[in-house]
This record gives C-alpha cells, sequence and structure tokens, in this order.
C-alpha cells in the first residue's frame, strides 16, 4: 500500500524538475532573443547582478554540498535568472546619444574633405608596373 504515494511524490517532483527546466532555458532563450531594452542600462548595476549571481551559485553550490538539493536548486535557478536578466538588459542602448567615441568628447568632429583627393594615375601605373614585373619571376624553390 505504500508504493502509490511514494510514486505520486515521484511524479510530482519530475513534473516539478521539468517544469523549472522549461521555464529557466525559456528565460535564457528570451535574454538572447528578446527585443533590447529601448535605454541601456548603468554598466555598474550590471557589474553587481553578474556579481550576485555568482554569490547565488556560490550559495547554491554550499547548499548541494551539505546535502540541502531543494534549497540548492532554488537557488540555482534564481542565479540562472539573474544572470538571465542581465544579460537582457546588457543589450539595451540609448538611441538618442551617440555612440562614444575614442578622443576627446570636447573636441569638436573633424571636417568632411569637400573634394576626394586626386589621384596620380601616371605614379600608380609605374608602382603597378614595378609589381607586376616582380611578380612574373621564376618562383625560388626553397627545399
Amino acid at each position: 500500500m505504500c508504493p502509490a504515494p511514494i510514486m505520486v511524490l515521484v511524479e510530482l517532483s519530475l513534473i516539478w524538475k521539468l517544469g523549472l527546466t522549461v521555464v529557466l532555458l525559456g528565460a535564457i532563450f528570451l535574454s538572447a532573443v528578446a527585443r533590447a531594452p529601448r535605454r541601456s542600462f548603468p554598466s555598474d548595476d550590471l557589474r553587481a547582478m553578474v556579481i550576485s549571481a555568482v554569490g547565488l551559485y556560490a550559495v547554491g553550490l554550499g547548499a548541494s554540498l551539505s546535502h540541502h538539493e531543494a534549497v540548492a536548486t532554488l537557488v540555482y535557478a534564481f542565479g540562472i535568472g539573474v544572470s538571465a536578466l542581465a544579460v537582457w538588459l546588457s543589450r539595451g542602448a540609448d538611441r538618442r546619444e551617440p555612440p562614444p567615441r575614442d578622443d576627446d568628447p570636447e573636441s569638436p568632429p573633424p571636417d568632411a574633405p569637400v573634394d576626394p583627393p586626386e589621384l596620380d594615375w601616371d605614379a600608380f601605373e609605374r608602382q603597378l608596373g614595378v609589381y607586376s614585373d616582380r611578380r612574373q619571376r621564376e618562383p625560388v624553390l626553397t627545399r
């Protein structure tokens, strides 16, 4: 008479684990393919989220090592959720601001040339002739 309640518990445990797996895989998938946020998220806050996710993984490892599997599973799940959220938030970009430049932010942008520079075709043909003469020599055997 005992095997029936045990089977129900095993089936519920399996259903719960499969459901959690589907939810976490969905969160990871959405973090990669969902439309990026319209505004960028501060990098210091993203760094804090990643550090907290690593902390959750460490707590989950401690719970796993102390044989508290249910607690470890939940803590790992929260760590994965925080990581997925951080990935999604890191994809945001402000469209109102121009992309950052490497040079001095107070310097004015360089002026665009009015006319493209003239190409010296005679010099180009001379250099091309010298190059093609070099290429037509017999190859030197190296072995």
